[in-house]
Formats: structure tokens, sequence, C-alpha cells
């Protein structure tokens, strides 16, 4: 620990307790709100949505598994008995370091004396966003909830399509990257359409549904040791899924993807390869990366502005192994308590910089029923007995005893009978008729 020049104590202010505006109601976001619970400030927080998202499942909202309500929850509803926290609904437009103040979408500033930078990320096109209204990506319910309407769109058409290659291409499905979210994806729509759906049609075969998981990169689950990448791989394969590596994806449309110099009819593609920051680094003019993510110093603040904290996927910042810290929950979560920790020590009077320490947890992921993978760094884990600490693990994060008794019984009722009940076709923004 080491003083920092910039940082200084925070004197009671005149007029008023010293006030936290929090931007971003993620894990990071939330995390900082519980933390600062009993320190004497007076918090907002602003949301452009009104509910907190349990994002490790919404792919399970996209493939029918879980409703959007068992994976996300009304912020106010959270925060209902902190009385010294506002919570406001709105979009940020802008930063005014100057003068301390953060500019909304209706025109309205808030001034603050300490700002904390929550906003998360989205998902991220390498320079083709003209690919997006073909290949949604999966960081919203909104985008899970259109994820769902073309995955079962995909089989209603194809149940009425006479043409045999147009039926072909309904029934082709195509992931473009092999990270978790794309794993997971893969193995679950496999499943739909070999187990859960075949019962429910009569002029097609669900059963031959083709899914392709494509990876510009040489392994899936990158992140993984290179034994857990392979035995994922033969996984995904068991369950029927083509693995496709070093082939970068270079065209999405609505006729399909061109990858390796491949063109191939798919009617629904879904996007999983990368991520970029809000542009949070651009409201302050500050350094970011390739992503956008804001380089922060060592205790999470802005350059040259120590009353400015950045947490969970808007920020970038190396880990004990020099390794970036991955945008997972639990890394923003430490990100958030580290903030709260600095934050009620600035207002004992205490200047004294500690550098954030990420404490890795693992890493996991699921691939079918059954099916996972966990890193624990000497331990790693596989098969069955990863998938129940897999689903252990979750429903535990999960907010609410209602919540975790739902996903725990939907997953026992998949798990024994093959049935997914949320397979809802809503309407909703998109409106993009693939294929």
């Amino acid at each position: 620990m080491t003083a920092n020049p910039q940082a200084s104590a925070i004197p009671p202010r005149a007029g008023g307790r010293h006030r936290v505006v929090i931007v971003g109601a993620g894990f990071g976001g939330l995390e900082l709100v519980h933390r600062l619970r009993g320190v004497p400030v007076d918090i907002t927080l602003i949301d452009r949505r009104n509910h907190h998202l349990f994002q490790p499942l919404l792919y399970q909202v996209a493939t029918a598994s879980l409703a959007t309500s068992e994976i996300a929850w009304p912020i106010r509803f959270l925060l209902r008995g902190r009385p010294e926290v506002t919570t406001l609904l709105g979009t940020v437009t802008g930063i005014d370091s100057a003068a301390r103040a953060v500019q909304l979408d209706d025109g309205s500033t808030l001034p603050y004396d300490t700002l904390v930078l929550a906003t998360g990320a989205r998902h991220a096109y390498f320079g083709h966003d003209e690919w997006e209204p073909f290949a949604p990506g999966l960081k919203t319910l909104e985008d899970a909830t259109t994820v769902r309407r073309r995955i079962l769109m995909a089989f209603e058409r194809a149940e009425r399509e006479s043409d045999p290659a147009r039926r072909a291409a309904h029934l082709t499905f195509v992931i473009v990257g092999a990270g978790p979210t794309g794993v997971e994806l893969a193995g679950t729509i496999a499943e739909l359409a070999r187990v859960t759906m075949p019962p429910d049609f009569r002029n097609i075969d669900t059963r031959k549904t083709r899914v392709l998981l494509i990876e510009a990169g040489p392994r899936v689950l990158a992140g993984f040791p290179e034994d857990l990448s392979a035995y994922a791989q033969r996984s995904l394969e068991s369950l029927g899924v083509e693995v496709v590596l070093g082939q970068p994806v270079s065209e999405c449309s609505s006729e399909g993807v061109v990858y390796g110099g491949h063109k191939l009819a798919a009617s629904t593609i879904i996007w999983a390869a990368g991520v970029r920051a809000s542009p949070a680094a651009e409201w302050l003019g500050a350094p970011a990366d390739r992503a956008g993510r804001l380089q922060v110093r060592p205790d999470l603040t802005v350059p040259d502005h120590p009353e400015i904290f950045a947490v969970g996927d808007t920020v970038t910042i190396d880990g004990p192994d020099d390794r970036p810290v991955p945008g997972i929950a639990p890394a923003a979560k430490q990100q958030g308590g580290h903030v709260a920790r600095t934050i009620a020590a600035r207002l004992r009077g205490d200047t004294t910089t500690t550098p954030f320490h990420y404490k890795h947890a693992g890493s996991l992921a699921q691939i079918g029923k059954s099916l996972a993978v966990i890193d624990f760094g000497r331990i790693k884990l596989r098969g069955a007995i990863a998938w129940w600490i897999w689903g252990l693990a979750h429903i535990y994060f999960l907010i609410g005893v209602r919540n975790r008794l739902a996903v725990a019984m939907n997953w026992l009722w998949i798990h024994t009978r093959d049935q997914r009940g949320a397979r809802l076709i809503t309407q909703g923004r998109d409106t993009t008729k693939p294929g």
C-alpha cells in the first residue's frame, strides 16, 4: 500500500452528505451499493433498464430453458430497504469531469462527489456492425428473447417449408465464437433439437438439425486449460455439434454466413465472438484498449481523476498473473467491494492507496445435460460432477429464494423429462426476418 499523490481525504461536505453516483446496476454496481451500507453517503444509482440481470444464465432464456423473470429483478425492489439510495431510470450521455456532473439523455445533469462507472459492455462485430441485424448477440433480456424467437421460428418455418434446400437452411444454426457463451449455446440448441423438439413436429425431423460452432482461434474455450478445452470439443461433437476451428467468419447476411471461403445457408446466426465496452472512456477522454475498456490505475481510479472509479466490463486491469482480469461476475463483484472500501477509507481520512487484487475463484462452462467443465487452478473437473457444481454455483448466486427454487425445479424437470417450459414465441424490437 502506498500514498496516492492524487487521492485525498474526503472532508464533510457543507449542506449535505457525500454524494456517490453509480452508473450501471450490474454485478459491480450492486455490490458497491451493498458494501456501502452504513457508510455516511447518499447514493444515486442510474441504469438505462429497470432491472438487474444475471447474465451468466442469459443463454438459458435464449434457448427456452428459463423465463426472463427467473434471471432478472427490478432494481427498485432490490433496494427498497435502502432510504439513502435513489434509483433513476435513464441513459448517461456524457460526463463533465470539471463540474463533477453526469449528463443524462433528457438534458438534465446530476452532480457527484465520487463517481463510479459500472456501465458494462456490448457485443462487438470487429468493424462489421452491419452484421448485427442478421447475427444478434446476447447481452440483454431483449437480446435473449430475440434469439429465442429466431430459434423457435426457424423450426416453425421449416415445418411449413416444402423446398428441401430452404428447409435445410431453416434447420441450420450457426454460433460464431467458441467462448463459454458460444459453447453453452451450441450444446443447448443441439439438445433442444435432438431431444426436446422431435415429438412436437409432424413434417420435419428436428434431429436432422445442423448446429455449427465457428471459432477463428485454434480451440474452443481458449481461456481454459487445453485438456478441458479438448474435452469440451469432444462433448459438443458427441451432441452433434459441428465444431469449426481456425476459420473466421467473413460475412453474415440474411442468406447465411461465409467462413474460410465457404458459404453456408443458415436462417439463424448467433454472435458470441467479442465484446466492446460502453463509451465511458470517450465520455472522459481517457485512455482505453482496443475494445474500448478504460485503462485505470491499480486502485481502479481513472488517471488524473481520483474521484472517478470504474469497475467490471468497463475497465481493463491486469490480475496477479499479469493477464487481464476476466470480464466475469465474480471479478466485477470483487471490484465493487474494493471501491466501497476505498470510499469508506477516504471518508475516515485515510489516503492510503490500496491496489485491487483479483482472486480467481474458477472458470465454469456448461456443455450440455450432465456435461460441464470447471477449472479451479490445481483442481480440474469435467462431466457430471462438474455439471452439478456448475448448477449449484449458479443457483447460489441468484437473488431470492423463489428464483433459486424456480430455476432448480426447471433444471430438474429438463434433466429428468427433457422438456423446456419457456418455448414461447413473443414479439419484440427485432423485425428482421432471417432466411
